[in-house]
């Protein structure tokens, strides 16, 4: 018996100012400048880097393993650029723990370029890749999404959109040398009635 196809999302989504675009190798380069020019701003809400983030061979195998989670249905990440600046990464969201079965849920996380902040730019972007998330195609029930009660900018996105805060998970990931707690965030699938089996 041949396996179900896996869930795949369109690998490019365009809205009024983004182009959001699926992993690949090529797009090594234009990670590596996103990344060290956000290195200082990014440091502080981000778990110890491996050794070799940094290295163009590192960032090529990051790529490469998360094109085939996207293609496999593990996770779906998309690039954000300006739709006049293509070739410059500003951003990217990352859709992972894709959990099937009596779940149907998944995390939810987000980076963007400190040139591009204060513009609605995230929102932008969050609204269309969570429109894809829960579209029938992959057909997610829900979101979840973890952040700092002091990273005040990523609270507000998260409410904008809908999100509702869940509780709080003490101690949750290792950051900036200690274990810092996270508020937990929720979005459920609107078209997902309380009846509808998985």
């Amino acid at each position: 018996m041949t396996p179900p196809t896996p869930p795949t999302p369109p690998l490019h989504l365009l809205t009024e100012r983004l182009l959001l675009r699926a992993p690949t190798v090529a797009f090594a380069p234009a990670v590596n400048a996103f990344q060290l020019r956000n290195i200082e701003r990014f440091a502080p809400w981000d778990p110890p880097y491996a050794p070799g983030y940094f290295e163009l061979d590192g960032v090529r195998n990051r790529l490469t393993r998360s094109a085939e989670d996207f293609a496999t249905g593990n996770a779906y990440c998309y690039w954000l650029s300006r739709t006049e600046t293509p070739a410059e990464l500003i951003g990217k969201i990352n859709v992972t723990q894709v959990n099937r079965g009596a779940f149907q849920s998944a995390a939810i996380g987000y980076a963007l370029d400190g040139q591009a902040l204060g513009q609605g730019l995230m929102a932008e972007g969050l609204r269309a890749v969570i429109a894809q998330m829960f579209d029938p195609q992959v057909g997610l029930h829900r979101l979840q999404a973890a952040v700092r009660p002091e990273n005040l900018p990523s609270v507000a996105v998260l409410e904008r959109l809908g999100f509702c805060l869940v509780g709080l998970s003490p101690r949750y990931l290792f950051i900036n040398g200690s274990w810092r707690d996270h508020q937990i965030y929720a979005l459920i699938n609107p078209d997902w009635h309380d009846d509808k089996a998985p």
